[in-house]
């Protein structure tokens, strides 16, 4: 008999996972299989997590060395943030590393005693870790009471403390803007304060998903010694970790957002939180775009900021424009004591115009090789003009005003770009907006379509319906177990003409299945390394795990923008700028693709915000819409050419992402040449066409241009392979769908699903 409390801690539950989010909580599954896991992988994983670690500050007390005596502080050091939570971090790793770990693994002399001691307090079943449930997820954990009398005898047996205060994040679920989420908690700071007060150097690791706030900085001041942010790293985190605290690497990640003095300071703090309409009044100046324009004393550290054990010179070695391409040549060389590699970030100033600009954006990056005392190596940079472009609503068209454009890194002037008149890139219909008639736009693409599409002409209507939805619930036979859900051919009819299933697993952190498959960094981490062909790399051979699982699509990467410090899903995006979250998203995609495994870029577009993600109405003017959130997905169609797009659950300017014309035809398919298939976020909302009152749910989003429902039912209740009446009762009627849209859907699904199969 279950124990009514119990029992109704259950119910709670199970009402909270029906009512909250988008119905996607999953008990988690035991996963099984090889603990072993692909060759090279746990070499690169470790890299990427030990790059993608950025020193804020160092007094000259890191890099370690192993004679050092080290007392470790703070309960993560045994429960460490490997990854956030949710579909983008609920990989089933086979083994994970916490920084005691690396510590072993490197060597340290450390203090055991105080280890065990952690150790055993955490693993008290009083003090055990909360693991909560879908969208619940504590996002910080008590700490153990530190004495006077603890703390001094720690400090008579060891010269440096490090102590680790960690965060997790989680889908669904924004990081608090309080106590235990974006600030520190009374434990923390009793913690901070009874370690500052016995050791003369302090080394603060911050086992994060989401930036923090750093006030705290300040507050202890001089007696905290150095600052790392470590990422959640994945399974390697903890050598990884320690790889950088004792000079095995030395720190070479680079910030790939502002952080703020105060959390007020971010100008969408004005309306982050609010579930229903929220206006983005920022407009482009988010993040380092805002601090750098207008309040350069808010910012705490710049976007691109992060300190190494060695120091670079920069030789300027010329630049020149080929068409709307910009390339930078410069010579780095390493003039500092220790091996290294260097992160080089062209900013680029564009001349003050009629426009209203930020005062600098990043162009172009690259990453050096290793690089020992006195090494050089020659870099050159590509910067793509258009994508430093501003969108003028009034002339409709991205603008590259006349004037000077420089181009510097590290302070150092890389070059200059000048133009006699403004370039004027192709002029753009108005998308997104209350004053388009999206009806008579609509109608004129749905008279251009041709019927009798080829290989789904000879289809019956139910065969038709069912290629443009998933099967009717995830984790699909005869699919691993785990999966995210499968499209293509998944009906016995549509088998029996030769049409396969497509299998898709949630990424981007690995696949998520119930199996053993790698943990990698997570995206903010990889995005910190500024290094493509790393990722490129490390996705190849996760690629490789997918594929050996049976599985076609990896659902990642996340491409969002990091818009506000809060937004729970940070950790599965890159960056709050879009050229670096476009090419570590190409990268990705390319990977992937490498591996024979197709990636599927994710949120289409503006979703920036966890608590109520499915209600959310996005109000962004076009401008901004175009040249930040747009962007990154722009760059990554051009230049990687994924075969699939995920939109998000939101409404952008009124319209639910899964019913946006404007988004997925006029944009992503007419603008942008996309060819591929579009999908879904797992489950959608339910609607009419404001322009087409006949059409609702799967006809709305059919003649929207997406192709596929995932994973196939739009209600709470599966409905396995029957015949959804919404999109075939308006067939042929006034103003209904006609069989041309529905074919355009299938015909892609059909083209993806026989040559991914081959």
């Amino acid at each position: 008999m279950i124990p009514a409390g119990k029992f109704v801690g259950r119910a709670a539950r199970a009402v909270m996972r029906t009512f909250t989010g988008s119905n996607l909580a999953q008990n988690s599954v035991a996963a099984e299989g090889e603990t072993s896991v692909t060759a090279g992988m746990s070499a690169l994983a470790r890299q990427a997590a030990a790059e993608g670690c950025v020193l804020l500050a160092n007094d000259a007390t890191l890099p370690l060395s192993t004679d050092t005596a080290v007392a470790v502080f703070g309960r993560r050091q045994i429960d460490w943030v490997h990854m956030g939570n949710g579909s983008g971090g609920d990989v089933n790793p086979p083994y994970l590393t916490n920084l005691i770990d690396g510590l072993e693994d490197v060597g340290a002399r450390y203090d055991h005693v105080l280890a065990e001691l952690y150790r055993s307090w955490c693993a008290d079943p009083r003090h055990a870790m909360d693991p909560g449930f879908w969208g619940h997820w504590p996002q910080s954990l008590p700490e153990m009471p530190i004495s006077p009398v603890l703390a001094e005898a720690a400090a008579a047996n060891a010269e440096v403390a490090l102590v680790v205060i960690g965060r997790t994040a989680g889908e669904d679920q924004d990081l608090a803007p309080e106590p235990g989420g974006y600030y520190l908690t009374e434990d923390e700071h009793e913690l901070l304060q009874a370690v500052t007060g016995h050791f003369a150097h302090v080394v603060v690791v911050l086992d994060v998903c989401n930036a923090i706030d750093l006030s705290w900085m300040d507050l202890y001041a001089p007696k905290v010694s150095a600052v790392l942010i470590a990422w959640a790293g994945g399974m390697e985190a903890g050598n990884a970790v320690a790889d950088v605290l004792y000079g095995r690497v030395s720190p070479c990640g680079r910030l790939t957002d502002a952080i703020a003095r105060d959390l007020a300071d971010h100008p969408s703090s004005a309306t982050f939180g609010q579930t229903k309409r929220q206006e983005y009044t920022e407009g482009v100046f988010i993040g380092h775009r805002h601090f750098s324009t207008y309040a350069p004393n808010e910012m705490r550290f710049p976007l691109g900021h992060g300190l190494s054990y060695t120091s670079f010179s920069y030789e300027p070695l010329g630049c020149e424009r080929q068409d709307m391409r910009v390339y930078l040549h410069l010579c780095v060389t390493n003039v500092g004591p220790c091996a290294g590699r260097d992160a080089i970030v062209a900013w680029c100033e564009a001349p003050r115009g009629l426009i209203q600009k930020p005062l600098v954006v990043v162009a172009a990056f690259s990453k050096t090789g290793e690089l020992r005392p006195g090494e050089s190596e020659e870099v050159t940079l590509v910067a793509e003009l258009r994508d430093i472009a501003s969108f003028d609503e009034t002339r409709r068209a991205f603008v590259l005003e006349r004037g000077h454009y420089h181009f510097r890194a590290n302070d150092v002037l890389l070059g200059k770009v000048t133009l006699d008149e403004d370039v004027v890139f192709e002029r753009l219909e108005p998308i997104c907006s209350e004053d388009v008639d999206l009806r008579e736009r609509i109608l004129a693409h749905v008279e251009g379509l041709r019927s009798e599409q080829s290989g789904v002409s000879e289809l019956a209507l139910p065969e038709l319906e069912a290629l443009t939805r998933g099967a009717g619930t995830m984790n699909v036979a005869p699919g691993p177990a785990g999966n995210a859900g499968a499209f293509g051919g998944t009906t016995p009819e549509l088998q029996a003409r030769g049409i396969p299933a497509v299998l898709c697993a949630d990424g981007p952190s690995g696949a998520r299945l119930a199996r053993r498959r790698s943990l990698l960094p997570c995206a903010t981490a990889l995005a910190s390394t500024w290094d493509t062909g790393l990722v490129r790399d490390l996705y190849e051979l996760v690629g490789g795990e997918v594929a050996e699982a049976g599985v076609d699509v990896l659902l990642a990467p996340g491409m969002n923008l990091h818009r506000s410090p809060l937004c729970g899903r940070n950790f599965e995006y890159f960056s709050e700028d879009p050229v670096l979250s476009g090419h570590m998203a190409s990268a990705v995609v390319e990977g992937l693709r490498a591996a024979g495994v197709n990636a599927c870029p994710k949120h289409f577009a503006c979703n920036n915000q966890e608590l109520g993600r499915n209600t959310l109405d996005v109000r962004v003017d076009e401008r901004t819409l175009r040249e930040l959130y747009l962007r990154p997905f722009q760059i990554c169609v051009r230049d990687a050419k994924p075969r699939l797009m995920m939109t998000s659950y939101n409404k952008v300017n009124g319209v639910w992402a899964h019913y946006s014309f404007d988004l997925v035809t006029t944009v992503l398919r007419g603008e942008w040449g996309f060819e591929g298939v579009v999908i879904t976020d797992w489950w959608m909302q339910r609607s009419r066409s404001p322009e087409f009152p006949l059409l609702r749910d799967n006809a709305y989003r059919v003649r929207a241009g997406v192709d596929v429902l995932m994973p196939g039912n739009i209600g709470r209740v599966a409905r396995g392979h029957r015949v959804h009446p919404s999109l075939l009762e308006s067939l042929d009627k006034p103003d209904g769908i006609t069989r041309a849209e529905i074919e355009a859907c299938a015909a892609r699904v059909l083209a993806f699903a026989t040559q991914t199969k081959r």
